[in-house]
């Protein structure tokens, strides 16, 4: 038996107690909410992409042993106007929609025409992220969704352009020990300017926001509203920005990296009148180099010394940290665009069998940590700057203010990385990830140690598990004191679904809760303590 990446799957909005086997820590209380996509097919017309399915989030709630699961469609507008059509109605990045051979293509088409971007999706089945107190929805778009993490219900539409300038927005901010929120976001073509921008959203309580605003703003105004722009960063052209999916954060820089993915405004523009979708605007340019740009949150400004390497692919980072006067950085790169492909659905669809065999080629995904010194000035030509001895990594001076980084290699097949955030912007050890030897079929979770290069991995036959989610002990000292969570569809003998529970130390299991429900694969997700 194999898992169905085109079928549409079932919500669950109601609570189902889950058949837990293992003892679940006292000390683990709230909610793991993850999200993906679940709808493929409307009526007679189907998605593309998997990526472009529309969203289903679901949930696992831990209270006194016990795990409750419940699952639910984000209702957005684009699920609205495709179930009120009964098809496709709204465009994503994979799969262009065209109007009912009925409707006036005539119009749809100057409406498409009188904007160099397009309105977006709103169908944000990438994460689940938090700003201030309230948590989002969220895929790349200039839309985010407010949801209740406990029932799942779709809440407000946010508009990230009536706060701030930008088309585009990772689906991977940063967090500070304050609870602060940062990201990136894309605008494009304003003024002649295309640029990014890095913001902060505080962390602001909803009753302190809503006192400090006008009479006029009702309850619940979202965190957005005090959002503060730290820098903003020029694009190398106007017309082709980078595609970006996630950045590094330390405890005084911001990593950005400026990738040879590039999207094609003008083709983008076009595309629905050529009948293509927006990822065929979205191309690799293997002879251009990647440039690492390297932001200094006390002065808020990208320092002089540029860096850059050799034309990659990023889409997760791991983590970032400062050293000795340099930044370090871990990414995972691939060395080309390949991996998007991968996921049409025409191509799911190739023979997959349960240990996750595929006659595709697949690509690699490499673990790679690269190291920005901070001193150059008085570096000669010709001189690697990286000073650490536990790398080796290169960055070489090459002229004045530009620097050559070459990284080092940690391993190659794991992606999804997830780390104890407690360590974010600190030199970390552990990373827990997801085997990418053979995707689109996960055959097994992984714990690396950067400083050893051993591993440990958890599999299981039958089993695909997802991101691991790596949860803390609030009491625990050592970085690996915690557990391990992933989502597991099972098409083994078993035939049920369950969230693992890994002890984050040994990486054995320790418990699992089965539901009765079939689970859908998903993509990343949010753990909320109980007292957040």
């Amino acid at each position: 038996m194999q898992y169905d990446h085109g079928k549409n799957k079932a919500e669950h909005p109601d609570a189902m107690k889950a058949q837990v086997r293992g003892c679940i820590p006292e000390w683990l209380k709230g909610t793991l909410v993850r999200t993906g996509p679940g709808i493929f097919s409307v009526g007679d017309t189907s998605y593309n992409h998997w990526f472009d399915g529309m969203a289903l989030m679901h949930s696992f709630a831990f209270k006194d042993g016990d795990v409750i699961y419940r699952s639910r469609y984000l209702r957005g507008d684009t699920y609205t106007s495709n179930m009120g059509a009964n098809r496709i109605v709204v465009s994503e990045m994979g799969t262009m929609a065209y109007p009912d051979p009925s409707k006036n293509i005539f119009s749809k088409a100057i409406t498409f025409l009188s904007h160099t971007i397009p309105d977006f999706t709103d169908n944000c089945g990438n994460n689940i992220i938090r700003y201030g107190e309230d948590y989002y929805a969220t895929s790349e778009t200039n839309y985010i969704r407010k949801i209740d993490p406990e029932t799942l219900e779709t809440q407000d539409k946010v508009d990230y352009l009536k706060y701030l300038a930008v088309n585009l927005v990772t689906s991977h901010p940063h967090y500070d020990r304050e609870g602060n929120s940062y990201n990136v976001g894309t605008k494009i073509a304003e003024k002649g300017k295309t640029k990014y921008t890095i913001f902060k959203v505080p962390a602001t309580a909803k009753d302190q926001t809503s006192k400090c605003l006008s009479p006029d703003v009702p309850q619940g105004t979202p965190a957005l509203k005090n959002l503060e722009v730290l820098c903003s960063v020029p694009c190398r052209s106007l017309l082709t920005p980078s595609y970006y999916h996630s950045f590094g954060m330390t405890d005084n820089y911001i990593i950005f990296i400026e990738q040879p993915l590039k999207l094609d405004i003008l083709k983008m523009a076009t595309a629905y009148m050529r009948h293509v979708n927006w990822a065929s605007c979205l191309k690799f340019h293997p002879e251009d180099d990647t440039v690492i740009h390297l932001i200094d949150r006390r002065i808020q400004k990208p320092v002089e010394t540029r860096y850059y390497t050799d034309a990659m692919v990023v889409y997760h980072h791991v983590n970032a940290f400062e050293d000795e006067g340099h930044v370090v950085f871990d990414i995972i790169a691939y060395d080309d665009n390949s991996l998007y492909d991968m996921f049409y659905l025409n191509s799911l669809r190739q023979e997959v069998t349960e240990s996750g065999s595929s006659k595709k080629t697949i690509p690699v995904p490499k673990y790679k940590r690269f190291v920005l010194p901070l001193q150059t000035e008085q570096a000669s030509v010709g001189e690697d700057l990286v000073k650490l001895k536990y790398t080796s990594a290169t960055a070489v001076k090459e002229k004045e203010g530009q620097l050559l980084c070459q990284p080092e290699l940690l391993c190659e097949g794991l992606d999804l990385p997830r780390i104890n955030y407690k360590f974010n912007g600190k030199k970390q050890k552990y990373v827990y990830l997801t085997c990418s030897h053979k995707p689109p079929v996960p055959t097994k979770i992984t714990k690396f140690d950067t400083e050893t290069k051993k591993t440990v991995h958890w599999k299981e036959v039958g089993c695909w598990p997802s991101e691991a989610v790596f949860v803390a002990n609030p009491n625990g000292t050592e970085e690996d004191d915690g557990v391990v969570l992933a989502t597991v569809i099972n098409v083994g003998p078993e035939k049920s679904d369950f969230l693992l529970i890994l002890d984050g130390k040994t990486f054995t299991e320790i418990a699992r809760a089965s539901v009765n429900a079939e689970l859908h694969m998903d993509m990343h997700g949010h753990f909320i303590f109980q007292d957040s």
